[in-house]
This record gives C-alpha cells, sequence and structure tokens, in this order.
C-alpha cells in the first residue's frame, strides 16, 4: 500500500513538473504586448509631444490639435492598443468575397489576397490618433507605417491629407467631428460622433495644449 501511494505520489509530482514546464516554455516563446496604462495629458506631451510638434511644423498645422486628439483618441498612451471595429470587418469581408463593390476607398482589387488575420488589421484602429488599418491604402503605405515607430508621422499625413484644410481655416469643431465621425460639423448642432461631447472636450484640450508645444 505505501508502495502504491509513493507511486502515484511520484506521478503527481512529474504531472506537475511538466505543467510547469509548458508554462514557462509558453510565456518565454509566445508573442505578447504589454500596453500602458497611463492616461492623461502630461503622457501625451511625454510620449508624443515632440513628435507632433515636428510634423506640424513641417505640415503648418496646429500641434495643440494633434495633441488634443491624442488626448482623446488614446490618453497619450504608448504604446496604445487597437480597436476592432466588428461592423467595418464585416463590410471589409463582403468586399473580400466579391459580394460588396467597394467599403469607402476599398476594393476587392486592393484586398483580395489577404488573410482573414490581415483584414482584422485593416478593420482596427491604430496609433495615437487611432487611424483605421485601411485608410493605409490610402496612403499608400503598409499598416505597419501607421501602428509602428512612423505612426504619428503617417496619421498625421493621413489626417492633413483628408481634412487639413478644416485645420487651416481654423474650423476645428468641423475637424474633430471629420477625424471621428467622417464629416464636417452639423450646422444643426446635432453631432455624429459616438461621444456627444467629443468635439466639445476636443476644444477644450486644443485650449489646454496651446503654448505647451
Amino acid at each position: 500500500m505505501a508502495r502504491k501511494k509513493k507511486k502515484y505520489r511520484n506521478w503527481v509530482y512529474g504531472l506537475v513538473f511538466i505543467l510547469i514546464a509548458v508554462i514557462i516554455v509558453w510565456r518565454l516563446w509566445s508573442p505578447k504586448t504589454t500596453y500602458s496604462l497611463d492616461i492623461g495629458p502630461e503622457y501625451v506631451l511625454e510620449n508624443y509631444g515632440i513628435e507632433i510638434q515636428q510634423e506640424a511644423y513641417q505640415l503648418q498645422l496646429p500641434p495643440e490639435y494633434f495633441a488634443a486628439l491624442c488626448m482623446l483618441e488614446s490618453g497619450g498612451r504608448k504604446p496604445c492598443p487597437p480597436k476592432f471595429e466588428k461592423h467595418v470587418y464585416a463590410k471589409l469581408k463582403m468586399v473580400h468575397a466579391g459580394t460588396k463593390v467597394r467599403y469607402e476607398h476599398v476594393t476587392p482589387h486592393e484586398i483580395g489576397n489577404a488573410s482573414d488575420g490581415a483584414i482584422r488589421n485593416l478593420a482596427s484602429s491604430w496609433g495615437p490618433f487611432q487611424i483605421m488599418g485601411y485608410k493605409c491604402l490610402l496612403l499608400d503605405v503598409n499598416i505597419e507605417d501607421l501602428r509602428g515607430p512612423q505612426s504619428v508621422h503617417w496619421s498625421m499625413r493621413w489626417i492633413n491629407e483628408n481634412y487639413g484644410s478644416y485645420l487651416r481655416k481654423k474650423d476645428y469643431k468641423s475637424a474633430f467631428h471629420m477625424h471621428n465621425a467622417g464629416s464636417p460639423f452639423p450646422k444643426n448642432g446635432k453631432t455624429k460622433t459616438h461621444d456627444p461631447n467629443y468635439v466639445k472636450n476636443g476644444l477644450k484640450w486644443m485650449n489646454y495644449f496651446k503654448g505647451k508645444l
């Protein structure tokens, strides 16, 4: 009886040892990304202030707008997690399958050979300004450019090309509304942003960052 107990105990110890070994190997070899939890205007300045200032100077656009946008979209987190948009993914899958002619500027020709993982990346928003992945097709760059080390550069280039005219006219209400809802600020004042205070908060943060960049 004692020998059976010892044999059973050794078997349990062996199983535990194997499980621990598997966990250690998995942690060492599995890819992982740790996203920052630090959120606040001080992190916008610390993590992105210099890049925003340099790019805004090159584009001749107000840096405080981009700092405010960064605060609204990512809180200054670095790195900041992507946001998967299920409804965008569904539309892109339809384009990919050829059952939908296009989704905005995306056509079957552009994503016909894309894997499901690639389409998920295109259907996610990336970087401090949370630019949708499929926007990289308009810039003629790769998705890595929007989510990698040059995210600020390419994101601000996309903003400049798509609604920089509103920023140059100092129509900041329309600029914020364009970024979040894809259209200028409505004349009736009824915003289409996911947060009804999105534009209001953006203007508030612009005022906060003015003179700090």
